[in-house]
């Protein structure tokens, strides 16, 4: 006689757990395109694995397409460069440095100019100098202590890499007893960040991805339910390298923009994957079915998911209005990642869901309504005022030292010190002064006499300028004049010099250039765009605040709370890469100063992860204020029940990010340690400190709307009550029967 399962009554909470507050059709939406997904999980997840194998092997291809340092048309010096390369069109230039005996020596001028003259030769090669040619250039190319020189290829710029190889490799090839040779160049430096990019986003994901899972095993208690996040990260990486691949046959996309992209798409996956495997696992908790459990989570977490990836999708496109390549790369290849993790959480993860379902253990028992964090919110309501202003006076203390941050073009410093090019670099800037390149330059479209006139009557003059090193003629109408400057080449006196010669051209047509004038016109920039990125991110970010918590001072206050935390990551940003706090530790010489365009990814960046985890809290809290619960309730409950997931989603980015901070390329662990600091910052001391308390002092007026927009609310808000389908009873399931247990597994 066939025995009876044990049958486990619902929970008597279903009811308040399963409504969820959105709107019907999205809701509705959601739940079926969850019930497709599962229904249909062999063809999703083989369309995955599709995407998977064609974005690793095609997709991959996109850090050999890369472009080391995009130009933008608008800045005037990038406009010089491009005057000047149209004047003396070249690829760049490979640079060798024979150091360790006398100039002098017999072996070593026989060695170097036979290397010279077979260069020369080679296919590709525009011009190749040394130390001992004719004319007055030459002695530039030879180290005050005479015991180095430097051998400089100008590669044509119809030239291949094939060809640049071939010279760098008879350049590496020059031998000379007791004499070393070191080779690099522009050339060299860009192949060697495509590389050094790519082998740092190797070894992020390599790092982050097993400890990822590790702690996501200690989160749901089995290896089932934490191995789907990771699934779901790795598919959605697939996807993004073939976005970004895309993207990069229509524009340039920077080197530096890859791991970045990456970073955020790893991220973002896996706490949403996290997010819909949690929910998952209380649905069934509440006695669903797996099929009744995977609709369920595509209605109430899939919907959590959709708005959160519109948020920081708001908060990345505020980079469409720059001018920068490279910040219009990262807006396009952020929301393109965005857009894919959404995509992999909402179809994927139910598909794998139905795979593994029967496996993910089930809790014994709902979220408990008492625990360490309502019982925090609880503390933190008895002092709420003291929080907060304790809350804010932290958070400003350690944003205030981005008040004297430093912009700066970092250029070969960006690499490791065991690389080549950068090695090269600092040798020509210490040792052949008359060779490195000028801190500014001055392109005059005009003949060399005229712009030598210019230089002796206007710029010779100028306060901060210490000497003009020389005149050259780069075309019959094309002169460039070297300008040296007093202090630091990108300091402030610097970018003063900058400023004044752009004041007086003498009458002639002039583009200054240089590293100084480059950060001075990405200065500008953020100075006119700026604020008009941020005005469209704060309203954008605002509607949609509004839309889902039918309130204006939750959005405000979202919105003030997200600028604070993000302050704190600048700060940090500022000490470390800048002021070099536990620079040995983290492996890297500072700069003294922060990349340029970096604040404002870290912002883009920051600003939407931290938009992320309010949009997770407020959605339980407003589900919770939605079923009747008074304001003091439904944050104590909606606190309790998502910190738990909100503290582990932090967790695990905070890992994702520290991984990619051990790479060696400075740009990825300068953003890298923002982001960490900034996520571990508002799921600590935001999240569990300062919203409750804000809430709490705030009250039932943190509901408030004007009575015109709580009419647009009703009408087109996100907070009406969904049917979803009623639970069958729950099942134990080590006691289901064996033909439920085969259906689930097929």
């Amino acid at each position: 006689m066939r025995r009876r399962s044990a049958v486990i009554p619902a929970s008597p909470r279903v009811p308040d757990e399963t409504r969820a507050s959105a709107d019907p059709r999205v809701a509705g939406r959601l739940a079926a395109l969850g019930r497709f997904c599962y229904r249909q999980r062999r063809w999703v997840l083989g369309f995955w694995a599709v995407v998977l194998v064609i974005g690793v092997l095609i997709g991959g291809r996109v850090f050999e397409g890369s472009v080391a340092g995009a130009s933008s048309a608008s800045a005037e010096a990038d406009r010089g460069s491009a005057v000047v390369t149209a004047a003396d069109p070249a690829r760049g230039t490979v640079t060798a440095v024979v150091d360790g005996r006398s100039v002098e020596d017999p072996a070593v001028r026989d060695a170097v100019t036979r290397a010279t003259a077979e260069i020369a030769a080679l296919p590709g090669v525009s011009s190749a100098v040394d130390a001992y040619g004719p004319g007055p250039g030459a002695a530039a190319l030879r180290s005050a202590d005479g015991n180095a020189s430097i051998v400089s290829v100008r590669m044509a710029d119809s030239s291949t890499s094939a060809q640049t190889t071939a010279v760098t490799q008879r350049l590496a090839a020059i031998k000379a007893d007791g004499a070393g040779v070191t080779v690099g160049g522009d050339l060299v430096l860009q192949d060697e960040v495509k590389k050094q990019t790519e082998k740092d986003t190797r070894f992020g994901e390599i790092v982050t991805l097993p400890l990822t899972l590790i702690v996501m095993v200690l989160v749901f208690g089995g290896l089932a339910a934490a191995s789907l996040p990771v699934i779901g990260a790795v598919a959605s990486v697939g996807g993004a390298l073939l976005a970004m691949f895309g993207f990069s046959k229509i524009m340039d996309i920077d080197t530096s923009v890859l791991p970045i992209a990456t970073v955020l798409g790893l991220g973002l996956s896996i706490d949403y994957a996290l997010l819909m495997v949690n929910r998952f696992r209380e649905e069934r908790g509440h006695g669903a079915s797996i099929s009744a459990a995977v609709e369920r989570t595509a209605a109430t977490a899939g919907r959590t998911v959709a708005f959160s990836g519109l948020t920081v999708a708001v908060a990345l496109s505020g980079l469409f209005v720059f001018t920068s390549p490279v910040l219009g790369a990262v807006a396009a290849a952020g929301v393109s990642v965005v857009v894919i993790a959404v995509a992999a959480a909402l179809t994927l993860v139910p598909a794998l869901l139905g795979f593994a379902g029967r496996r993910i253990r089930t809790p014994g028992a709902p979220v408990p309504d008492e625990g360490f964090f309502s019982r925090t919110v609880r503390r933190v309501r008895k002092r709420a005022v003291l929080v907060a202003l304790v809350c804010t006076g932290v958070l400003l203390a350690a944003g205030a030292p981005f008040l004297h941050a430093e912009m700066r073009n970092s250029g070969a410093a960006v690499l490791p010190a065991s690389s080549a090019g950068r090695q090269v670099a600092e040798t020509v800037d210490q040792r052949f002064p008359q060779a490195a390149a000028a801190p500014i330059t001055v392109v005059v479209q005009s003949g060399a006499t005229v712009a030598q006139a210019y230089a002796d009557d206007v710029v010779a003059k100028l306060p901060g300028v210490s000497g003009v090193r020389a005149v050259t003629p780069v075309s019959d109408t094309v002169s460039t004049i070297d300008v040296l400057v007093h202090g630091d080449p990108q300091g402030a006196q610097a970018k003063q010099v900058v400023e004044e010669l752009r004041a007086d051209r003498g009458g002639l047509t002039t583009q200054v250039t240089g590293g100084a004038a480059s950060v001075v016109d990405f200065q500008d920039e953020l100075l006119t765009r700026g604020p008009i990125a941020l005005g469209l991110v704060a309203l954008g970010t605002l509607i949609l605040l509004f839309l889902m918590t039918g309130s204006v001072v939750m959005p405000v206050k979202a919105l003030l709370m997200n600028l604070l935390s993000l302050g704190a990551s600048l700060g940090a940003l500022t000490l470390v890469f800048q002021d070099g706090w536990f620079s040995g530790l983290l492996g890297f010489s500072p700069t003294g100063g922060l990349e340029t365009f970096i604040p404002v990814l870290v912002f883009a960046f920051a600003f939407g992860l931290s938009m992320d985890y309010e949009v997770f809290l407020l959605a339980r809290i407003k589900e919770l204020r939605d079923k009747g619960h008074s304001c003091t309730r439904a944050v104590e409950l909606g606190v309790q029940r998502s910190g738990r997931i909100i503290t582990s989603a932090a967790l695990l980015m905070v890992i994702v990010f520290a991984g990619f901070a051990l790479g060696d390329m400075l740009m990825v662990k300068q953003m890298g340690i923002a982001l960490a600091v900034a996520v571990a910052v508002d799921a600590t001391l935001v999240r569990c400190l300062l919203v409750p308390a804000a809430m709490s002092f705030f009250g039932e007026f943190n509901w408030w709307a004007p009575r015109p927009l709580r009419r647009l609310h009703d009408r087109f808000g996100l907070s009406e009550h969904v049917e979803l389908p009623e639970l069958a009873p729950a099942v134990l399931p080590a006691q289901r029967p064996a033909e439920e247990l085969v259906g689930t597994a097929s």
